[in-house]
């Protein structure tokens, strides 16, 4: 997947406190993207301790209390004696961590543990703090334990991915180190130095009982979503001025009529990245339709809409990083209570939301590059944008590729939230599947992200076939920075490696930065 960086390396220096107080998605992303070290606050580690005491005076009762002397799930009536008490915890992990399939991204591993860390953190859940300590030194090493995308329902939690986390811990399963190299996890701690840990009550349910992996992709979903639809708003802007489209619709005072907070960021980016466009100017002396199409009038709303969506999912988001996600959970008063909020619901509608709003963004996307590629509806450019047309095909078969991207997205944006499988024995007979809605959400971006490229690639050659009229200074700057890396109108040449080009300046900000450069953009 494109959106998936480097762990390790880039921000070692940063360090991230994890603490009683929530982590910001910036914290989230400096510590899964870019390796930022970790560090626990004092305060923490103290009320880790005081929570421990509660479960440790529990292991002594002798009434049954679920996770520190019963089993789980459907053998929750089982109570367990004192001498097996540390072989449940391991048996539950060791059982536990049962994924199959493609390899869960580094990224997304490093978020899950962080998450984790975060709510063990809270002294909620009754861990002792050299649990917590563990997973700091873990994260700080860079090491990650091998996991397969396959083994949530996204109730209770992320079981089998939360699993091998701490089965990490406990220095047994495949891991890789910093540099990605797989081996053993008794190898890679003891290389850094990190001990292993034996797991008392409790603390083997409390590492595999929360909703950290459906987040930790939702938090970078949107922080990638953010940035894409910005691109998004640029490369629409600039399929008008290759298509000599007028810029009247996206007036402030027009927008305002309907005053969704999106649409009206969507149309100052692009009412910014076509102000002193010469080409613009002279097709409004010019201009005899009557309105663009909808893929062009339209943008402001539909980009807007996706807007919206995102920062509904993140308050979703924040609320879910304000959260002791765990059963049974120590309350603040000292008891232990079981109870339901390790259900992934919140954060699967959401993650499914979003994946709707991603279809639709890289749909209209695809219809403004038809539009360009068309010569009854690109008003004067040559057939696909090529240089001989006949001889040449010009971006014909691209636009192919955005198709068959664009109908994968819809299929990708059939929720998963509406699914539930019952599981253990009918003890956990509803379930989110909000793991599978992040999962899906990620290759969602990934199209997303070529399909605007696709339309940058377009729009550029657009743009360059309308000389000598010229482009305004936003539409100039993206020009010239894809032209360091794809040449533009001529003859056909192989066009996989132009589009790869584009969707790694996509990726890296290139394009975003080029822009950015040339008006303020939000």
């Amino acid at each position: 997947m494109t959106i998936t960086s480097s762990a390790v390396g880039d921000v070692r220096s940063r360090r991230v406190e994890v603490g009683i107080g929530p982590l910001s998605f910036d914290d989230v992303v400096a510590v899964a993207r870019r390796g930022a070290q970790v560090t626990l606050a004092e305060a923490s580690l103290e009320e880790m301790a005081r929570s421990r005491a509660v479960i440790d005076r529990l292991a002594e009762d002798s009434v049954p209390h679920y996770g520190v002397s019963t089993g789980f799930g459907a053998l929750a009536s089982k109570s367990i004696p004192v001498a097996m008490r540390e072989r449940l915890q391991q048996s539950l992990v060791r059982s536990h961590a049962a994924s199959s399939g493609t390899e869960v991204e580094r990224e997304v591993v490093r978020a899950l543990m962080l998450l984790r860390l975060s709510t063990l953190a809270t002294g909620r859940t009754g861990v002792r703090p050299l649990v917590a300590e563990a997973y700091a030194a873990a994260l700080n090493a860079g090491i990650t334990p091998i996991l397969g995308e396959y083994g949530s329902l996204g109730c209770s939690g992320d079981l089998s991915p939360l699993a091998h986390c701490a089965l990490m811990i406990m220095g047994e399963g495949d891991v890789r180190d910093a540099e990605g190299i797989a081996m053993p996890a008794s190898e890679a701690l003891a290389a850094a130095g990190v001990n292993s840990v034996s797991l008392r009550e409790k603390e083997g349910l409390a590492l595999i009982n929360g909703t950290d992996g459906m987040l930790g992709m939702l938090v970078l979903a949107i922080t990638d979503l953010r940035r894409l639809v910005t691109l998004a708003d640029i490369a629409a802007a600039m399929s008008i001025e290759g298509l000599r489209g007028t810029d009247a619709v996206f007036a402030a005072d027009l927008q305002a009529l309907r005053p969704h907070p999106g649409q009206a960021a969507s149309a100052a980016n692009m009412r910014a990245v076509l102000a002193g466009s010469p080409i613009i100017a002279e097709g409004a002396e010019s201009f005899l339709r009557v309105q663009d199409a909808y893929s062009l009038r339209c943008a402001p709303q539909v980009h807007g809409a996706v807007r919206d969506t995102l920062e509904h999912a993140a308050v979703v988001a924040g609320r879910e990083l304000e959260s002791a996600v765990d059963n049974p959970v120590v309350t603040l008063d000292g008891r232990v209570e079981s109870n339901g909020n390790f259900h992934g619901a919140p954060l699967g509608y959401v993650l499914d939301f979003i994946a709707i709003a991603v279809a639709d963004l890289a749909s209209i996307s695809e219809r403004r590059t038809d539009r360009s590629l068309d010569p009854a509806r690109s008003h004067g450019l040559p057939p696909f944008l090529a240089g001989d047309p006949g001889v040449d095909s010009g971006l014909m078969i691209a636009q192919y590729t955005q198709a068959a991207i664009v109908s994968e997205l819809k299929r990708l944006a059939v929720p998963a939230s509406v699914d539930s499988i019952p599981s253990s024995a009918m003890q956990e007979d509803h379930v989110s599947m909000g793991w599978s809605a992040a999962r899906k959400l990620r290759r969602a971006i990934d199209g997303a992200q070529r399909v605007i490229a696709i339309e940058l690639l377009t729009a550029s050659r657009a743009i360059d076939l309308r000389s000598p009229a010229l482009p305004g200074p936003v539409s100039a700057a993206v020009v010239a920075r894809i032209r360091e890396r794809v040449a533009g109108p001529g003859p056909d040449r192989f066009l996989a490696p132009d589009i790869a080009a584009l969707v790694e300046l996509v990726v890296s900000d290139a394009i975003l930065d080029a822009a950015s450069g040339a008006a303020e953009l939000v």
